[in-house]
């Protein structure tokens, strides 16, 4: 593909990946982008590299742009190895003047390259450089996700580039968000925040603050993956507000995974229950639904209910890789139960209390356990605690 000019002098000069179906546990079953942007001026900069394998593909577009004239400078926004493993080759061929990064950015490159020699010069939060008729302006956005990110704020063309806020593992042929599926865009977009930066959603809510507090006018978003927002940046904003808040809704996700379907069933009748209740009810078994995925539904529910059979004195490996997942990235503000059926032991249940307890998740009942296959007593038992759950989910709205 070639470059794109997304602004006058501004042009994207990044990479598409078709075929990446995994991102560090995450499902990218529509590819993903790296994004890269080049702004010509009486200085040249450029804004972040991409994936080493990628790398023929930025220089070729860089090339195409501005023909035998030096980039001056590399502003390196964020050193995680999808946007600066390819640095080290383009180094050798363009020889740019400056590398321009946070503090911590200087030390992150350091120790990913160890290249003592390259022409760091470190930028704080406020700071701004000119190109000639553009300013470049530096906010840190430290933590988001990694602690040497920043956003580069094009001041006269009021670009915001945003490093990995904003941003959605998709690859298209079209480089905007006017030029897609509105709705498909926000299911990445939700998917991206759910399983990155879910964790840090106290300092996505202070970078906001802090965007508004600098007064800048945004009229493009030009993020590290996925589609550039020019057609409503202010949507994607406020959507990373709202899901920085972590203010649950009237839903219920009953995960779980299954032997010989006792557990099943009990999941089915607790979810009868929930919807007696008036409760939105998803069910996710862990054999047909990714935990990326569920990571996405769980942003917005308010009910979590996790059912296992006990395998061994525990609970199935694709709970405990569930319950591993799902505590790294620290959801907010849930209710929650266990259930699950058993031959023996039956530790499972209790297990995952432990886990919910430990991700400080508001136990609503001790759970249920069923030994072997449950009677029509049973599952109305499991019905009423679906009722139950769902009385609470109400009474905490």
């Amino acid at each position: 593909m070639k470059p794109v000019e997304i602004e006058r002098n501004v042009y994207w000069v990044g990479a598409l990946d078709w075929n990446v179906r995994d991102f560090h546990g995450y499902t990218t079953n529509k590819g993903t982008t790296y994004n890269a942007y080049l702004v010509v001026d009486e200085k040249i900069a450029l804004f972040d590299t991409v994936k080493e394998p990628f790398k023929s593909d930025l220089i070729q577009k860089i090339g195409q742009v501005v023909g035998s004239r030096q980039v001056d400078y590399i502003i390196v926004n964020h050193v995680e190895p999808d946007h600066s493993s390819s640095l080290p080759a383009i180094m050798e061929i363009i020889k740019p003047k400056k590398i321009l990064c946070t503090p911590m950015g200087k030390n992150k490159l350091l120790e990913h390259y160890h290249r003592e020699d390259w022409p760091y010069e470190e930028v704080k939060h406020g700071q701004m450089i000119s190109l000639g008729h553009k300013t470049v302006k530096f906010i840190e956005a430290r933590m988001l996700h990694w602690p040497d990110a920043m956003f580069s704020y094009l001041v006269e063309d009021r670009l915001l580039i945003s490093s990995d806020a904003f941003g959605q593992h998709w690859c298209t042929s079209e480089r905007f968000d006017d030029e897609v599926d509105p709705s498909e865009l926000m299911k990445h977009a939700t998917k991206y925040f759910a399983n990155i930066l879910l964790l840090y959603s106290p300092l996505v809510k202070k970078l906001i603050g802090t965007i508004t507090q600098l007064g800048l006018e945004i009229n493009m978003i030009a993020p590290d993956h996925g589609l550039i927002w020019r057609g409503s940046p202010s949507k994607i904003v406020q959507a990373y507000d709202t899901w920085s808040d972590q203010k649950p809704k009237q839903k219920a996700l009953i995960i779980y995974d299954t032997m010989w379907h006792s557990t099943e069933k009990m999941a089915y009748a607790i979810g009868q229950g929930l919807t007696e209740e008036k409760i939105s009810v998803q069910l996710l078994d862990l054999k047909s639904n990714h935990r990326s995925d569920i990571m996405t539904e769980v942003l917005e529910a308010g009910a979590l209910i996790l059912g296992s059979p006990t395998l061994n004195n525990g609970m199935l490996p694709s709970m405990a890789d569930m319950l591993h997942y799902m505590r790294g990235l620290r959801p907010q503000n849930k209710i929650g139960a266990a259930f699950g059926s058993y031959g023996w032991s039956g530790e499972a249940v209790s297990l995952i209390n432990q886990e919910m307890e430990e991700m400080k998740i508001k136990i609503v009942d001790p759970g249920m356990k069923i030994k072997h296959f449950p009677t029509q007593k049973d599952l109305e038992t499991c019905e009423e605690l679906g009722r139950k759950i769902g009385n609470a989910l109400n009474e905490k709205a």
